[in-house]
């Protein structure tokens, strides 16, 4: 009986002390440290994650990913490795886990999250935890409005202001083919730079009808990158009819007609007046 109790206690002890041993390795991550912040597209980004409790040496050889998922990849390798037992008396004892990772060009603004992930080599089961990159978007935005259109000389005119934080470059306006306008001559404007909260204007000579007009507007970023993007002005000719411009313009043209036509009965009098003269001068006397 003695014997049996021993056993069991024994038994006891042993599993105790695997318990404790499974439970004292407790492995913990966070993302210390982003270089740029925030990020920028098409560009790398450092970052930097601490790991504590792998001094203890029941953790034993730990593997450490960062799981690649856009719009973020990697050009090293994504597993990091450390040996258990790090405890060195007076020096620190978490694990730095640096990567230097890669923007995609076409990233949002904002947060955007990055997942590790982190095991004990002979353990089956793993943890993972998800962080923020913030990421500053390059891309800008744009209002359009039709300024203005003439009937009579066909000239269209856009506005366009930029309505982004950045400045962008070698910006051009194009009209693509569509059903309710005709383009006579080009149907691409390069306009050049514009600052932010900014606009400027472009001229395309055309037919228009009633509707939606959709233009092509490209653009290059501040981080260099050639972006394209599809806008739409509406056009109501009601808004064009009868305009002073238009009736200045007739009214120069009646100007000019009723010149014309006072030019023409004096040049015809003129005429009568030298004819009668030059028969008076040709009268025989006897």
């Amino acid at each position: 009986m003695k014997n049996k109790g021993l056993i069991i206690i024994l038994a006891l002890f042993l599993f105790s002390f695997t318990f404790i041993s499974a439970e004292g390795c407790d492995l913990k991550v966070s993302l210390i440290n982003q270089d740029p912040y925030p990020a920028i597209p098409n560009n790398y980004v450092k970052v930097v994650f601490q790991m504590t409790g792998v001094e203890n040496p029941e953790c034993g050889t730990i593997d450490f990913e960062v799981l690649e998922q856009y719009p973020f990849s990697l050009e090293e390798t994504a597993i990091k490795t450390i040996n258990g037992n790090t405890y060195v008396k007076d020096y620190k004892t978490e694990w730095m886990i640096p990567y230097k990772i890669l923007v995609d060009k076409d990233a949002l603004d904002g947060e955007n999250e990055i997942e590790v992930k982190y095991s004990q080599r002979n353990s089956e089961s793993g943890f993972s935890k998800k962080f923020n990159i913030t990421i500053e978007d390059a891309c800008a935005d744009f209002e359009l409005h039709l300024k203005d259109y003439s009937s009579k000389t066909n000239e269209l005119t856009i506005e366009i202001l930029n309505i982004a934080d950045d400045d962008v470059e070698a910006l051009t306006l194009e009209i693509p083919k569509q059903e309710n306008i005709k383009i006579k001559g080009t149907n691409r404007i390069v306009v050049g730079d514009l600052d932010s909260n900014e606009y400027t204007t472009a001229d395309f000579e055309a037919t228009v009808n009633e509707g939606e007009i959709e233009v092509k507007v490209t653009y290059t970023d501040i981080i260099g990158i050639r972006r394209t993007l599809f806008k739409t002005v509406n056009f109501d000719p009601d808004y064009f009819k009868e305009r002073n411009g238009d009736k200045n313009s007739i009214s120069i043209w009646i100007y000019l007609l009723i010149l014309l036509v006072i030019g023409v009965i004096v040049w015809v009098v003129v005429k009568r007046k030298k004819k009668k003269q030059s028969n008076k001068k040709t009268i025989v006397k006897f």
